[in-house]
């Protein structure tokens, strides 16, 4: 089977595609290389890289012709930086989805897998948090994964493919780089690797559930493989830390000691955090495999290599 994954030199695209060829798919890859790195994918010559943006419409029909499945995982991520940048926030997330959305239909893609975020709920009401939470997304970036969910389901409806939307919680592995908008993980862990002091925003006992790429990967490929199944689904661990309690097992994981300063709580950012994941495990049998302890490790061996 001929697949897209957009964004497929990313963080999770790479990991999603190694996979993938691992199951037997022929994968494509559409990649602008802005914050995706043609070394992710060196290891698989067997991918067909097209080097293109998800708002080009010429460069998006091309990758899409021929495939039955659209991995959408091109985007622009994070909270803090959709508050600097809202316009480039809004036009790769909604223009860009749009644009893989009129290919799709154009091209007779069977099923659209989408990576959303668990940033389109804003401030929590109730936890764990199910797929029926009020959404009030409190960044642009929130808003733009919540208006890219409405946009696949409404062309589900429209023109009769199938549209499964992922609203990732805390995603973290192997192929994830220090990038100041990102994840704490990356951003703690090089900190950490390389002696540097750790700032912590607010008082440190916000909770995140973190959930593996590899947990990531089953979910999107499990969403594929789902026939007559669309609709919207938390992928999360099901589990939650407080960050004083995730610097601490960084530290153990790392064998380093460092220092940590407290600044102010960051805009845009939620108190608590966790996933009811029992609809995605009854809809597409996801269940996660990776445990924190297990999957710092082998974020630690990674992150190591690339000093």
């Amino acid at each position: 089977m001929q697949v897209l994954v957009t964004g497929g030199a990313g963080f999770i695209g790479s990991n999603l595609a190694k996979k993938l060829l691992e199951k037997g798919y022929t994968v494509r890859v559409l990649d602008n290389l802005q914050s995706g790195f043609a070394t992710n994918l060196a290891p698989y010559p067997e991918v067909e890289f097209v080097h293109g943006d998800v708002r080009d419409k010429e460069a998006v029909d091309a990758a899409v012709n021929g495939c039955e499945v659209v991995f959408h995982l091109a985007a622009s991520v994070g909270n803090k930086r959709s508050i600097d940048f809202p316009v480039d926030d809004a036009e790769i997330n909604v223009i860009g989805t749009l644009r893989i959305l009129e290919a799709a239909r154009k091209h007779g893609v069977r099923k659209v897998v989408a990576s959303s975020s668990a940033g389109i709920f804003g401030e929590l009401k109730t936890l764990p948090i199910r797929e029926d939470h009020p959404v009030e997304p409190d960044s642009p970036y929130g808003a733009s994964k919540l208006c890219e969910e409405k946009q696949c389901l409404v062309y589900a409806k429209l023109y009769g493919f199938e549209s499964v939307c992922l609203r990732y919680f805390n995603v973290y592995g192997p192929n994830q780089r220090f990038d100041a908008y990102g994840n704490v993980i990356p951003i703690f862990m090089f900190q950490i690797l390389q002696n540097e002091k750790l700032t912590i925003f607010g008082d440190g006992e916000q909770t995140r559930d973190f959930v593996n790429v590899r947990d990531v990967v089953q979910a999107n490929i499990r969403a594929a493989e789902a026939h007559g199944v669309s609709g919207a689904f938390n992928i999360g661990s099901g589990t939650r830390i407080s960050i004083n309690g995730l610097v601490e097992k960084m530290k153990t994981t790392t064998g380093i000691s460092t220092d940590i300063v407290y600044g102010p709580p960051r805009q845009g950012d939620v108190r608590d955090s966790l996933a009811d994941i029992s609809a995605a495990r009854a809809a597409l049998g996801f269940v996660p495999a990776v445990c924190l302890d297990e999957g710092l490790a082998e974020y630690t061996q990674w992150a190591t290599q690339q000093l």
